[in-house]
Protein backbone atom coordinates (compact mmCIF):
# COMPACT_ATOMS: atom_id res chain seq x y z
CA UNK A 1 0.00 0.00 0.00
CA UNK A 2 1.33 3.46 -0.80
CA UNK A 3 2.00 6.18 1.79
CA UNK A 4 -0.66 8.40 0.29
CA UNK A 5 -3.84 7.30 2.06
CA UNK A 6 -4.68 4.59 4.62
CA UNK A 7 -8.15 4.08 6.09
CA UNK A 8 -9.31 1.99 9.04
CA UNK A 9 -12.60 1.68 10.94
CA UNK A 10 -13.69 0.08 14.22
CA UNK A 11 -16.96 -0.06 16.19
CA UNK A 12 -16.52 2.30 19.16
CA UNK A 13 -18.47 4.98 21.02
CA UNK A 14 -21.77 3.48 19.92
CA UNK A 15 -20.97 4.02 16.25
CA UNK A 16 -18.34 3.16 13.64
CA UNK A 17 -15.23 5.28 13.98
CA UNK A 18 -13.27 5.80 10.78
CA UNK A 19 -9.74 7.18 10.70
CA UNK A 20 -8.07 8.21 7.48
CA UNK A 21 -4.37 9.06 7.26
CA UNK A 22 -2.39 10.64 4.44
CA UNK A 23 1.33 10.75 3.77
CA UNK A 24 2.37 7.96 6.19
CA UNK A 25 4.08 4.68 5.37
CA UNK A 26 2.07 1.55 6.26
CA UNK A 27 4.05 0.48 9.34
CA UNK A 28 4.08 3.96 10.83
CA UNK A 29 0.39 4.27 10.00
CA UNK A 30 -0.41 1.03 11.83
CA UNK A 31 1.30 2.31 14.99
CA UNK A 32 -0.48 5.65 14.79
CA UNK A 33 -3.85 4.03 14.14
CA UNK A 34 -3.46 1.61 17.05
CA UNK A 35 -2.64 4.51 19.37
CA UNK A 36 -5.60 6.54 18.13
CA UNK A 37 -8.09 3.70 18.47
CA UNK A 38 -6.68 2.85 21.92
CA UNK A 39 -7.37 6.41 23.04
CA UNK A 40 -10.96 6.24 21.82
CA UNK A 41 -11.45 2.89 23.56
CA UNK A 42 -10.13 4.38 26.80
CA UNK A 43 -12.59 7.25 26.56
CA UNK A 44 -15.39 4.75 26.03
CA UNK A 45 -14.24 2.70 29.03
CA UNK A 46 -14.07 5.73 31.32
CA UNK A 47 -17.26 7.48 30.27
CA UNK A 48 -19.72 4.71 29.43
CA UNK A 49 -23.13 5.07 31.05
CA UNK A 50 -23.63 1.30 30.83
CA UNK A 51 -20.33 -0.21 32.04
CA UNK A 52 -20.43 -0.82 35.81
CA UNK A 53 -16.73 -0.04 36.28
CA UNK A 54 -16.70 3.25 34.34
CA UNK A 55 -16.09 6.58 36.03
CA UNK A 56 -19.62 7.63 35.10
CA UNK A 57 -21.19 4.58 36.73
CA UNK A 58 -19.06 4.97 39.86
CA UNK A 59 -20.03 8.63 40.18
CA UNK A 60 -23.70 7.84 39.63
CA UNK A 61 -23.52 5.30 42.47
CA UNK A 62 -21.39 7.38 44.86
CA UNK A 63 -22.88 8.89 48.02
CA UNK A 64 -23.22 12.67 47.91
CA UNK A 65 -20.16 14.50 49.21
CA UNK A 66 -17.68 11.66 48.73
CA UNK A 67 -14.61 12.42 46.62
CA UNK A 68 -13.74 9.88 43.90
CA UNK A 69 -10.52 9.59 41.92
CA UNK A 70 -11.32 9.42 38.21
CA UNK A 71 -9.33 9.16 35.04
CA UNK A 72 -7.77 12.52 34.11
CA UNK A 73 -9.67 12.39 30.83
CA UNK A 74 -12.98 12.14 32.67
CA UNK A 75 -12.00 15.13 34.79
CA UNK A 76 -11.06 17.07 31.64
CA UNK A 77 -14.45 16.36 30.05
CA UNK A 78 -16.27 17.39 33.23
CA UNK A 79 -14.29 20.65 33.36
CA UNK A 80 -15.23 21.39 29.74
CA UNK A 81 -18.84 20.47 30.51
CA UNK A 82 -18.90 22.94 33.38
CA UNK A 83 -17.54 25.70 31.13
CA UNK A 84 -20.22 25.13 28.47
CA UNK A 85 -23.00 24.68 31.04
CA UNK A 86 -22.02 27.86 32.86
CA UNK A 87 -21.77 29.94 29.68
CA UNK A 88 -25.10 28.59 28.37
CA UNK A 89 -26.93 29.01 31.71
CA UNK A 90 -27.46 25.26 31.89
CA UNK A 91 -28.76 24.76 28.36
CA UNK A 92 -26.11 22.07 28.18
CA UNK A 93 -26.33 19.86 31.26
CA UNK A 94 -25.06 16.28 31.57
CA UNK A 95 -27.41 15.59 34.51
CA UNK A 96 -30.32 14.70 32.24
CA UNK A 97 -29.96 10.92 32.43
CA UNK A 98 -33.18 10.51 34.48
CA UNK A 99 -35.18 12.00 31.59
CA UNK A 100 -33.42 9.74 29.11
CA UNK A 101 -34.17 6.73 31.34
CA UNK A 102 -37.83 7.74 31.61
CA UNK A 103 -37.99 8.04 27.81
CA UNK A 104 -36.48 4.59 27.36
CA UNK A 105 -33.31 5.97 25.77
CA UNK A 106 -31.03 4.71 28.54
CA UNK A 107 -31.32 1.75 30.93
CA UNK A 108 -31.99 2.60 34.57
CA UNK A 109 -28.76 2.23 36.54
CA UNK A 110 -28.67 0.24 39.75
CA UNK A 111 -27.39 3.36 41.51
CA UNK A 112 -29.33 5.17 44.22
CA UNK A 113 -32.17 7.41 43.07
CA UNK A 114 -31.13 10.86 41.86
CA UNK A 115 -32.26 14.16 43.34
CA UNK A 116 -34.66 15.68 40.79
CA UNK A 117 -33.27 19.15 41.54
CA UNK A 118 -29.62 18.21 40.94
CA UNK A 119 -27.84 19.77 37.98
CA UNK A 120 -24.36 20.41 36.58
CA UNK A 121 -23.48 22.73 39.46
CA UNK A 122 -23.61 19.74 41.81
CA UNK A 123 -20.63 18.15 40.03
CA UNK A 124 -17.60 19.48 41.90
CA UNK A 125 -14.01 19.15 40.68
CA UNK A 126 -11.10 18.94 43.09
CA UNK A 127 -7.34 18.99 42.72
CA UNK A 128 -5.90 16.49 40.31
CA UNK A 129 -8.61 14.22 38.95
CA UNK A 130 -11.01 14.14 41.90
CA UNK A 131 -14.77 14.57 41.59
CA UNK A 132 -17.64 14.61 44.04
CA UNK A 133 -21.38 15.10 43.74
CA UNK A 134 -23.00 17.60 46.06
CA UNK A 135 -26.34 15.84 45.57
CA UNK A 136 -27.26 12.40 44.23
CA UNK A 137 -27.56 12.54 40.45
CA UNK A 138 -27.25 10.47 37.29
CA UNK A 139 -24.88 12.00 34.79
CA UNK A 140 -24.61 11.00 31.13
CA UNK A 141 -21.64 12.18 29.09
CA UNK A 142 -23.13 10.99 25.80
CA UNK A 143 -23.53 14.57 24.63
CA UNK A 144 -19.82 15.35 24.77
CA UNK A 145 -17.70 12.20 25.18
CA UNK A 146 -17.90 11.09 21.54
CA UNK A 147 -16.42 14.38 20.39
CA UNK A 148 -13.77 14.14 23.10
CA UNK A 149 -12.83 10.68 21.87
CA UNK A 150 -12.25 12.17 18.42
CA UNK A 151 -10.02 14.86 19.96
CA UNK A 152 -7.96 12.24 21.82
CA UNK A 153 -7.50 10.28 18.61
CA UNK A 154 -6.31 13.41 16.81
CA UNK A 155 -3.82 14.09 19.62
CA UNK A 156 -2.45 10.54 19.26
CA UNK A 157 -2.05 10.93 15.50
CA UNK A 158 -0.23 14.24 15.91
CA UNK A 159 2.06 12.67 18.52
CA UNK A 160 2.98 9.99 15.95
CA UNK A 161 3.89 12.60 13.36
CA UNK A 162 0.98 12.03 11.00
CA UNK A 163 0.90 15.09 8.70
CA UNK A 164 -2.73 14.84 7.64
CA UNK A 165 -5.68 12.95 9.10
CA UNK A 166 -9.43 12.84 9.52
CA UNK A 167 -11.31 11.11 12.35
CA UNK A 168 -15.04 10.56 11.89
CA UNK A 169 -17.13 9.09 14.73
CA UNK A 170 -20.59 8.86 13.26
CA UNK A 171 -20.69 12.50 12.20
CA UNK A 172 -18.49 13.93 14.94
CA UNK A 173 -15.51 14.74 12.76
CA UNK A 174 -12.18 16.49 13.09
CA UNK A 175 -9.51 16.94 10.44
CA UNK A 176 -6.12 18.59 10.08
CA UNK A 177 -3.43 18.99 7.46
CA UNK A 178 -5.77 19.77 4.55
CA UNK A 179 -9.32 20.90 3.93
CA UNK A 180 -12.07 18.26 4.01
CA UNK A 181 -15.43 18.54 2.28
CA UNK A 182 -18.09 17.66 4.87
CA UNK A 183 -21.70 17.07 3.89
CA UNK A 184 -24.28 18.15 6.46
CA UNK A 185 -27.45 16.15 7.02
CA UNK A 186 -30.84 17.53 7.99
CA UNK A 187 -33.08 15.96 10.63
CA UNK A 188 -34.75 13.71 8.05
CA UNK A 189 -31.40 12.29 6.96
CA UNK A 190 -31.18 14.15 3.67
CA UNK A 191 -28.02 15.99 2.68
CA UNK A 192 -28.77 19.62 3.39
CA UNK A 193 -25.47 21.32 2.60
CA UNK A 194 -21.69 21.09 2.63
CA UNK A 195 -18.71 22.93 4.08
CA UNK A 196 -14.95 22.94 3.74
CA UNK A 197 -13.35 22.03 7.07
CA UNK A 198 -9.70 22.86 7.67
CA UNK A 199 -7.89 22.19 10.98
CA UNK A 200 -11.16 22.16 12.89
CA UNK A 201 -14.03 19.95 14.02
CA UNK A 202 -17.71 19.64 13.18
CA UNK A 203 -20.57 17.85 14.91
CA UNK A 204 -24.24 17.55 14.02
CA UNK A 205 -27.22 16.80 16.26
CA UNK A 206 -30.85 16.41 15.27
CA UNK A 207 -34.01 16.68 17.37
CA UNK A 208 -35.76 13.87 15.51
CA UNK A 209 -39.39 13.63 14.54
CA UNK A 210 -41.06 14.55 17.84
CA UNK A 211 -40.56 17.30 20.44
CA UNK A 212 -38.07 16.23 23.08
CA UNK A 213 -35.75 17.46 25.77
CA UNK A 214 -32.66 16.73 23.73
CA UNK A 215 -29.85 14.72 25.30
CA UNK A 216 -27.65 17.27 27.03
CA UNK A 217 -30.28 19.98 27.44
CA UNK A 218 -32.16 20.59 30.66
CA UNK A 219 -35.41 22.50 30.81
CA UNK A 220 -35.23 23.37 27.09
CA UNK A 221 -37.76 21.67 24.83
CA UNK A 222 -36.34 21.24 21.33
CA UNK A 223 -38.76 21.49 18.41
CA UNK A 224 -38.97 18.42 16.14
CA UNK A 225 -37.30 18.17 12.76
CA UNK A 226 -34.36 20.48 13.54
CA UNK A 227 -30.66 19.88 13.14
CA UNK A 228 -27.64 21.89 14.23
CA UNK A 229 -24.12 21.59 12.85
CA UNK A 230 -21.38 23.31 14.84
CA UNK A 231 -17.82 24.02 13.73
CA UNK A 232 -15.38 24.50 16.60
CA UNK A 233 -11.65 24.16 17.33
CA UNK A 234 -12.21 20.87 19.22
CA UNK A 235 -14.73 18.12 18.54
CA UNK A 236 -15.83 17.87 22.19
CA UNK A 237 -16.82 21.53 22.03
CA UNK A 238 -18.63 21.06 18.73
CA UNK A 239 -20.47 18.05 20.17
CA UNK A 240 -21.66 19.90 23.28
CA UNK A 241 -22.50 23.12 21.45
CA UNK A 242 -24.87 21.41 19.02
CA UNK A 243 -27.26 20.97 21.95
CA UNK A 244 -26.89 24.63 22.88
CA UNK A 245 -27.62 25.68 19.30
CA UNK A 246 -30.76 23.52 19.27
CA UNK A 247 -32.00 24.56 22.70
CA UNK A 248 -31.47 28.33 22.83
CA UNK A 249 -32.79 31.18 20.74
CA UNK A 250 -30.50 32.08 17.84
CA UNK A 251 -29.33 35.28 19.55
CA UNK A 252 -28.52 33.52 22.81
CA UNK A 253 -26.87 30.62 21.02
CA UNK A 254 -24.67 32.99 18.99
CA UNK A 255 -23.29 34.52 22.18
CA UNK A 256 -22.37 31.11 23.59
CA UNK A 257 -20.84 29.94 20.32
CA UNK A 258 -18.74 33.08 20.02
CA UNK A 259 -17.38 32.60 23.53
CA UNK A 260 -15.87 29.28 22.42
CA UNK A 261 -14.72 30.36 18.94
CA UNK A 262 -17.47 28.33 17.27
CA UNK A 263 -20.17 28.88 14.69
CA UNK A 264 -23.24 26.90 13.68
CA UNK A 265 -25.81 26.29 11.01
CA UNK A 266 -29.39 25.40 11.95
CA UNK A 267 -31.71 23.62 9.57
CA UNK A 268 -35.41 22.81 9.52
CA UNK A 269 -37.85 22.07 6.73
CA UNK A 270 -39.77 25.32 7.11
CA UNK A 271 -36.86 27.78 7.12
CA UNK A 272 -33.94 25.94 5.53
CA UNK A 273 -30.50 27.01 6.75
CA UNK A 274 -29.81 29.72 9.32
CA UNK A 275 -26.21 30.65 10.11
CA UNK A 276 -25.18 31.42 13.68
CA UNK A 277 -21.84 33.19 13.61
CA UNK A 278 -20.46 36.19 15.45
CA UNK A 279 -16.99 37.47 16.14
CA UNK A 280 -15.85 36.70 19.68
Amino acid sequence: MSAQMIRRARPLLGTVVEIRLHGVAPRAADRALDAAFDEIASVQECMSFHAAASDVARLNAAPAGVWLDVDPRTAEVLALMRAVASRSAGAFDVCVAPRAVDAGLLPAPSARAPDAAADWRDIELGAGARVRLARPLWLDLGGIAKGYGVDRAIAALLAHGVPRACVNAGGDLRAYGAAETVYLRAADGSVAGALELADAAVATSSSGATPTHWRGTRGHAVAPGRSASVVAPQCALADALTKVALALTPTAAQDVLAAFGAQAALHDAAHGWQALARAA
